[in-house]
């Protein structure tokens, strides 16, 4: 690969993350905040490594004695696409000669975030939900050959049909989270379709000073329905992680703690108690069952 393709900093790392190999785990959770990766890492008995370059703050340390990483990475898309092609080439890239290594290393990308439903049922409270599928609204799996190979074609297809989908926009698609971390982690998680955006308000029929193009978006994509699953929240990164991911051989799961309620107008009032209840569940379904 040309230096340009693999691009290392003058010490040698990996230039958005500012990371080297050995920096962190195998499993890494996810998040957009950096301040909620420090967060994470407080519940870490110790930390290994510490390190910020950007909006992506990593820690690397030991959880009831299994390594993983926390990072963050941002919002949207665009900032996923960055991520975990940088992680993958952390493990996978040998930086010296600059060759994909024979033996590849499979990551487990486990995202904690927030959301808002699309379900009136479904409470914003202590309310957990895990994505069994990303449906992306940002086209960015149609940059890569590989995309439609991990596309859910039946169900992209499906959704454009449903919802009467606008040519104009980029075309949306379907992939799965991984069976594998679906399996071990998601357990009594309330599970759905989550549709990702690429953007927070137009994108997801907000309007401020601007007006959106079709305000009717939210309310379709709620009376979507393919194989029992529904669209149950929206969001800004899951369609990336889960395209990524597959294409690149590694697990990925999202999981929610859904904060608002887009058809019954309800917002938590006390959000960040219910993330910290949803962080210690993680890390320790993650230390038991990985």
């Amino acid at each position: 690969m040309k230096a340009p393709d693999v691009v290392l900093n003058n010490e040698g790392r990996i230039y958005h993350l500012n990371l080297a190999p050995g920096d962190v785990a195998e499993t890494i959770i996810l998040v957009g905040d950096p301040a909620r990766a420090t967060i994470i890492s407080g519940f870490f008995d110790s930390i290994e490594y510490q390190g910020m370059n950007r909006e992506m703050q990593t820690y690397t340390g030991i959880y009831r004695g299994k390594r993983m990483s926390v990072m963050s990475s941002g919002m949207g898309t665009d900032n996923i696409e960055i991520v975990v092609n940088e992680l993958d080439a952390l493990f996978n890239i040998d930086f010296k000669t600059r060759n994909l290594k024979e033996e590849k290393t499979k990551l487990n990308l486990i995202r904690v975030g927030t959301s808002g439903a699309l379900q009136a049922e479904i409470p914003v409270f202590q309310s957990y939900l895990v994505s069994e599928y990303g449906l992306g609204m940002d086209g960015l799996l149609y940059f890569y050959e590989q995309g439609p190979f991990v596309m859910e074609r039946e169900m992209t297809s499906s959704f454009i049909n449903q919802m009467d989908y606008d040519n104009y926009l980029p075309k949306p698609y379907a992939v799965r989270a991984s069976s594998f971390l679906i399996e071990k982690l998601a357990g009594e998680w309330r599970r759905g379709i989550t549709l990702t955006a690429p953007g927070f308000y137009a994108p997801q029929g907000r309007e401020l000073r601007l007006q959106v193009s079709d305000n009717s978006l939210v309310e379709r994509a709620s009376k979507y329905k393919y194989n029992g699953f529904r669209v149950t929240n929206f969001e800004m990164e899951t369609s990336a992680l889960y395209a990524l991911s597959a294409m690149l051989g590694h697990h990925a799961m999202t999981v929610c703690d859904i904060i608002a309620n887009r058809v019954t107008g309800d917002f938590s009032p006390d959000y960040k108690s219910s993330m910290k209840n949803l962080i210690g569940q993680v890390l320790d379904r993650i230390a038991e069952k990985l």
